[in-house]
């Protein structure tokens, strides 16, 4: 007997679906509570499909309604269903999928697709059959539903249906979806594209066997009239770039004609798929030779889709000039990440470790269209093909540059301005020439009376503070500084933000140079303060931060803290220990910290000891969570990150005085929790703080050490880098303030550091901090460490002769020179490496030169001249001459 639904109950489900469809709260409130009831009846879900498929006489809205609601209760209690109900709602489904409306059909795709999701498409073996056999139906509705659903599950399940627990499927579905491409239906071309699409990136073996069929199939539809289907045909050309770029190759000049022309397509949706082509492009060894011969053409294209369009000016209220006054929308703002303290140590030249720069400033500046656009898209596009064309790009940019930038009509001058701080990174070195000329040009722009126009021109120059930084600082420095710390006090809301952004990039290119003008820059900065809403607030603690970064102890001067203090200070206090804006805050003070050293001393209790209470507070909250989940919320541990990096940027600034302040808390037990949290990135900082309060108050880490060795030990993983580089650091730290009471301890950590320093692939700073450690542990327990000396001498030697003579270098290396002492046979294998080690070093202190005179000259009288001469023969030319200059070898 087929189910039949109950009058009555059919009746006060429609009621319900109809009350659910009200703007009222509380009649909201009302149909949740509803919900709940119904769902402990298990034919509630009949009813609920019936409406669906079988009530015609109901309108669409409600009967789709009544599908999600379904389809909702499928995503929460599918396993409770019984089967009579399942196998109902599964045979609906599919009687159905042919429904005359639109809207239905894709209403009982999405269900079938969530069905399916739930590990159903096992145990539902007829679905795929009977949905790619009704592909071939006369019936144009019942055929779109199919691929409608098909599709969704292409999307949903792309890996499972490539695999054998369902006996590969797509071996037939990939050459039956290949015939669709010639359907006389553009919807239905369009879905067969779309389904094919799903299995490029994963290379489905099924799809790689018809690749070429399915190539000839695109290429057949390059030119069809319905943008959907040109949408997919472009998007599956730029994801065939990344995986199958061979089988383009042979049709490269025909392809990249093609998207040149989709990229000036009159629907955006296609123009803008088309335009990730050269973005990925860009990235494949072969993008010169293909695009050498066409740059004319595409150059052009790309500045013309860096114009905003009408659309674009209406959503970022390009009209509205003055809107400082109207508060911030909440949804607006982006959720800040707070990334976690990992200790480096300064390389030659370079400050920061390759590959952590910040990538998050190439965003030209429309944040708030955070949707990704064509005008993002060919600028993104435009920035990549600088760095692979270099100085090749610009004769063709230079004419259409000239034209844009002194454009009377502000959409193209803005769009000029955006294209040359795209081209800053690859085509700076032709630039050059033209600057003296351009700088001034931007800087009058930073005035302009358009505010999108203003913004622009912030980001433009930010691109090139480099160079502005590297000229006289009274030609371009000063009349740039001068101008943005006006437009950080723009009237204009996106202005502010991109001046305070770009502000922050020069801080970090001119460093001290700032020095002279802290005064007009702290006033400007604390005169934002009272003028800024909520987002650009945050924007401001970094500008801040990043200046303290930059002018380092300079800072620490009465006036300038007198200024800078009281308002950071009133926003700490008027924020609760929950808001999330402390984050940025935190980040802010921390590097005030650093900066002002025994300046932050009148400040410092306040902050200290709501540091500790975050920490407290959420490790107290993480183990009511764990005891009873149900009843208690997790914590967010981002809270106790952010404090713990602020208490290390404390220590790290205070040094010795922030003892009183440790005396006075239970800041160590809890630090012993943090350290074995679950969490990697509380482990990370809770080592990076301990580092620090070795070095600041070892006295009071001093009675825990026997506690928290093992746990360092544990963490010297590799699998996560952070947490290991930081707690190899800490260790280092604690072994030179212990001295020789660390030999207990040598054992926990001795083997893992050595396995480290050993292992292919370890990044450059962990290389170096585990160098430094094994160093120091062999300065104060030589008698420990030397005997595995031919263990690690040889890679310890090649990661530190790339840092500079500091502290660090220097302990490690007369850690070294005790070891040879102690067992001179550990590096004779390898002595050539640690000759080249010994060479890096521009001024070793006295007593350090003479343990490295002493140890060659050892060598050499050990070996013999003969063999010396022998020996050193094989050095490069250069560390010959060092070796025998310095040390007379």
């Amino acid at each position: 007997m087929e189910w039949q639904p109950d009058e009555q109950g059919l009746q006060q489900v429609l009621q319900l679906l109809r009350d659910s469809q009200s703007p009222n709260t509380a009649t909201q409130r009302a149909v949740q509570q509803k919900l709940e009831q119904l769902n402990q009846f298990p034919d509630f879900n009949n009813y609920l499909i019936f409406v669906l498929t079988r009530l015609k006489t109901e309108d669409e809205p409600t009967r789709s309604l009544s599908g999600l609601i379904l389809k909702n209760n499928v995503k929460v209690h599918y396993q409770n269903f019984p089967p009579g109900v399942a196998h109902f709602i599964k045979q609906e489904c599919l009687n159905n999928i042919g429904d005359p409306s639109p809207l239905i059909r894709a209403t009982i795709g999405i269900l079938i697709t969530t069905i399916s999701t739930k590990g159903e498409l096992q145990t539902w073996p007829e679905l795929l059959p009977q949905l790619c056999n009704m592909l071939n139906s006369e019936d144009y509705n019942i055929c779109e539903g199919s691929f409608g659903a098909l599709q969704k599950i292409c999307e949903d399940s792309s890996e499972l249906l490539d695999s054998d627990a369902l006996n590969r499927p797509l071996n037939i579905m990939i050459p039956k979806f290949l015939q669709f491409f010639k359907h006389c239906s553009p919807k239905i071309r369009s879905h067969a594209i779309a389904c094919v699409n799903q299995f490029i990136i994963g290379r489905a073996q099924a799809l790689m066997d018809n690749i070429d069929t399915f190539i000839e199939s695109l290429f057949a539809l390059a030119a069809d009239e319905d943008s959907e289907v040109r949408k997919n045909v472009c998007r599956a050309l730029v994801m065939l770039l990344e995986v199958r770029v061979d089988r383009l190759i042979p049709h490269m000049r025909s392809i990249v004609e093609y998207m040149l022309q989709r990229t000036q397509d009159p629907d955006e949706n296609v123009s803008l798929e088309a335009c990730e082509f050269w973005l990925t492009l860009a990235e494949q060894p072969i993008c010169k030779d293909a695009l050498s011969g066409h740059l004319a053409q595409l150059v052009p294209v790309l500045v013309n889709g860096m114009k905003y369009s009408e659309i674009d000016i209406i959503l970022l209220k390009g009209d509205v000039e003055e809107d400082e006054a109207v508060p911030d929308n909440e949804q607006d703002i982006k959720p800040r990440f707070h990334k976690s303290r990992t200790v480096t140590l300064r390389h030659e030249g370079d400050e920061a470790e390759e590959g952590e720069d910040s990538d998050d400033d190439d965003d030209d500046d429309d944040d708030s269209l955070s949707d990704w656009n064509l005008r993002k898209c060919s600028a993104a596009a435009l920035d990549v093909l600088a760095n692979v064309f270099r100085d090749e790009l610009l004769p063709h940019l230079l004419p259409v540059l000239k034209e844009l930038l002194f454009h009377p009509d502000w959409v193209s001058k803005e769009s000029g301005i955006l294209v040359l701080g795209a081209i800053a990174e690859g085509c700076m070195q032709d630039m050059v020439l033209y600057l003296p000329e351009l700088i001034p040009h931007l800087i009058q722009c930073l005035c302009d009376k358009k505010a999108l126009v203003r913004s622009i021109a912030c980001w433009t120059l930010s691109r090139y503070a480099h160079w502005v930084v590297s000229q006289p600082p009274d030609s371009y420095l000063k009349p740039l500084m001068t101008e943005l710390l006006k437009r950080i006090l723009d009237s204009n809301k996106r202005v502010q933000e991109a001046a305070c952004s770009a502000f922050a990039t020069l801080e970090e290119e001119a460093c001290t140079e700032l020095v002279p003008y802290l005064s007009f820059i702290l006033d400007t900065l604390v005169f934002a303060f009272g003028k800024y809403q909520h987002k650009n607030l945050l924007i401001l603690y970094d500008a801040i931060g990043t200046l303290a970064d930059s002018v380092g102890h300079h800072l620490n001067q009465p006036e300038y803290i007198q200024k800078l203090m009281p308002p950071l200070i009133q926003k700490w206090n008027e924020l609760k220990d929950e808001d999330k804006d402390l984050f940025p805050l935190l980040e802010c003070l921390s590097s005030v910290a650093t900066a002002l050293q025994s300046g932050f001393l009148p400040y410092c209790e306040p902050v200290y000891q709501r540091c500790v209470t975050l920490v407290q507070k959420n490790l107290a909250q993480a183990m009511m969570y764990n005891q009873q989940p149900d009843q208690y919320e997790s914590p967010d541990k981002d809270f106790m990150i952010v404090a713990l990096d602020l208490l290390s940027g404390l220590a790290e600034g205070l040094g010795a005085h922030v003892e009183q302040l440790v005396t006075r808390s239970n800041i160590m037990t809890l630090l012993f929790q943090c350290m074995q949290d679950t969490m990697p990135e509380v482990r990370q900082s809770s080592f990076a703080l301990l580092g620090d309060l070795t070095k600041a108050c070892f006295l009071h880490v001093k009675p825990c050490v026997a506690e928290f060795m093992p746990v360092l030990g544990v963490n010297l993983n590799p699998e996560f880098i952070s947490v290991c580089n930081n707690a190899t650091w800490a260790i280092g730290e604690i072994a030179i303030q212990m001295g020789t009471e660390m030999q207990p301890f040598v054992a926990l950590v001795l083997n893992n550091l050595v396995e480290i320093i050993n292992r292919p692939n370890t990044p450059k700073t962990l290389l170096e901090n585990t160098a430094i450690t094994i160093g120091r542990l062999g300065y104060v327990c030589p008698q420990e460490v030397a005997p595995v000396l031919p263990q690690f001498i040889r890679p310890w030697c090649t990661s530190l002769r790339n840092i500079r003579d500091n502290e660090e270098k220097d302990s490690a290396f007369r850690g070294i020179c005790i070891m040879i002492g102690v067992n001179p046979g550990g590096v004779v294998q390898d002595f050539i490496f640690f000759c080249d080690a010994v060479a890096s070093w521009v001024t070793p202190k006295d007593d350090l030169r003479d343990m490295f005179y002493k140890i060659l000259h050892g060598f050499k009288d050990q070996v013999g001249e003969d063999n010396w001469q022998q020996f050193s023969e094989q050095f490069p030319p250069q560390l010959k001459e060092r070796l025998s200059a310095c040390y007379g070898v």
